[in-house]
């Protein structure tokens, strides 16, 4: 009897050991599984925050993209905008003050008048080339041919005079001739005309050629003879 008990007593604790450790598998593997649980949640949070991040980056980087391209684009119009009023302008009509003189010499086989032209614009303004010239005549209008003599730059400062000389052909036929009865001046550049008096002789020879008898030298050309 004695035996029979201590195997039943070898029995009773074997399966309390076996209930015991069955108890801590079980324990364990729960323990487990939260915490994989909560490192599966904390991954995913972390990829959310990466993009959070992400999202919020490309704001600013665009404001500052942004806020050059005004700042550049300001600049070169500002600078554009002095460069332009940094430029010498041409004179114009409005600014100028036209007189007509003859300044023929005795002896000279062809007539000259002078024509000046003073900067009265309060600036300083550039000119050169040819003015255009128109003579009104009884016959209608005659326009002056250019003389060909090269042109030179030139600028005027407030006040300052230039001149150019229209030459045109004596009338000594002894017939009445061509009337001349005003004088035209378009400066170089402009469409702006002024009518000024004739201050030269007053008829020009009758010509069967073609093309005008009458020539114009350029800006800064005044002189005598044709």
């Amino acid at each position: 009897m004695r035996v029979h008990k201590l195997t039943f007593a070898a029995l009773a604790v074997a399966a309390s050991l076996s209930l015991t450790a069955c108890q801590n598998d079980e324990d364990a593997t729960g323990q487990s599984d939260p915490s994989a649980a909560s490192n599966a949640s904390s991954s995913e949070g972390g990829a959310g925050s990466d993009n959070s991040q992400q999202g919020g980056g490309e704001e600013p980087a665009g404001e500052g993209t942004g806020g050059q391209a005004t700042a550049a684009g300001t600049g070169s119009d500002s600078d554009s905008g002095s460069s332009v009023n940094d430029k010498l302008g041409k004179c114009r009509t409005d600014e100028l003050e036209f007189k007509a003189m003859d300044a023929t010499i005795d002896g000279d086989t062809d007539g000259t008048v002078a024509v000046e032209l003073t900067n009265g614009g309060g600036r300083e303004c550039a000119i050169s080339g040819y003015a255009g010239v128109d003579l009104k005549t009884n016959s209608g209008t005659l326009s002056a041919k250019r003389s060909g003599e090269p042109v030179v730059p030139g600028t005027l400062k407030d006040g300052e005079t230039v001149a150019f000389g229209i030459h045109y052909p004596i009338n000594d036929s002894g017939g009445s001739g061509v009337r001349v009865t005003g004088l035209v001046v378009t400066p170089p550049d402009e469409t702006k005309s002024v009518t000024l008096d004739w201050p030269g002789a007053g008829t020009l020879p009758v010509t069967d050629g073609a093309g005008s008898p009458v020539k114009v030298g350029p800006i800064g050309s005044a002189g005598q003879g044709g």
